[in-house]
């Protein structure tokens, strides 16, 4: 029997997602959440589980292996729970939602990834340039018939700029804004991060994050391997990291994930994009990088600054971190 020990507290609907579709989730003793905010590494953590749990290398469907429950636009919550109820080996989900926002199980394992916020902009800026005119258009639909506001809706209507900066000065604009963008936007970076930081102790809780997978990936797999009590042999465990490389990944996108075609200029080759950090560091002007640090001293506390913009290898694991 599995015992839900806290409710979601928020709810969240946005231009893709909606956190009441968990309300039908009938969880199993055994079941994965992979929650993050976006571009901070989710596919590639849902690679690493996906090749743990059938320890195997072998390329699988995302879709059908470990669906993204909150999104809205890929397959109705019927279509989600319904995959999600015949698959016969452990499952393991995908979200994007604030954990305030997700039922907490005692038995399930959640697996939070972090990564610097500069990186997940310049990330997300190709992400959604590489969206299909038909799709955005769809999501901006979406986000005004969700806003209240003549602020949100003018959020809600602006076109993706073509340079990395503008974007970021965008993304600055609603980290930034009091009303934390309004329903019809995602919860700024600062305020998610905050979300899983204040639940870090959570024996069944795990953070892990973008840098150190870059800098140590079969460490990394191992560690995640024993949090979900997978005994994954040594010399396997090193064909696995093989297989959650960058490149390899990105070989076996069109197969992995096929569903993006639609969504995507070039499928799985867009989304799969660079894997690397520190690319804002050739866009952003020294003016632009002293107001990021200042919204992040005033938004977080300093472990959680640290953390994210370093990873647990340079600053130790969060749940030793002083409040």
């Amino acid at each position: 029997m599995v015992e839900l020990l806290r409710a979601p507290s928020r709810k969240v609907q946005s231009m893709i997602m909606d956190s009441q579709r968990w309300d039908g989730f009938r969880p199993r003793p055994d079941d994965i959440v992979i929650a993050t905010y976006p571009k901070c590494g989710t596919t590639w953590t849902q690679r690493i589980v996906d090749l743990l749990v059938f320890q195997s290398p072998a390329p699988r469907t995302f879709n059908m292996t470990s669906p993204w429950l909150d999104a809205t636009f890929f397959a109705t919550v019927e279509q989600d729970l319904a995959t999600l109820e015949a698959q016969p080996h452990r499952r393991f989900i995908k979200s994007h939602l604030p954990l305030d926002a997700l039922p907490i199980f005692d038995s399930v394992k959640y697996i939070h990834v972090a990564r610097d916020g500069r990186d997940a902009c310049v990330s997300m800026h190709n992400h959604q340039l590489g969206f299909r005119r038909e799709v955005f258009a769809a999501q901006q639909q979406r986000a005004m018939e969700l806003a209240t506001t003549p602020a949100e809706r003018e959020r809600a209507a602006r076109d993706v700029p073509e340079h990395p900066r503008d974007y970021f000065l965008q993304w600055m604009d609603d980290a930034e804004a009091e009303d934390g963008g309004g329903p019809s936007a995602d919860l700024p970076y600062c305020e998610f991060e905050m979300t899983y930081w204040q639940e870090r102790r959570r024996e069944n809780l795990l953070f892990v994050h973008y840098a150190d997978l870059k800098a140590d990936l079969a460490g990394e797999m191992r560690r995640i391997s024993t949090f979900l009590e997978i005994d994954t042999p040594e010399p396997l465990l090193h064909e696995l990291a093989e297989a959650a490389k960058f490149e390899t990944m990105k070989r076996q996108g069109d197969e992995m994930l096929p569903n993006l075609a639609f969504a995507f200029d070039h499928g799985a080759q867009r989304f799969i994009n660079k894997g690397v950090n520190g690319r804002w560091k050739d866009m952003l002007t020294p003016e632009d990088l002293a107001r990021y640090d200042a919204l992040i001293e005033r938004r977080l506390p300093a472990p959680l600054a640290r953390w994210l913009e370093h990873g647990r290898l340079e600053t130790g694991d969060p749940r030793g971190a002083a409040d």
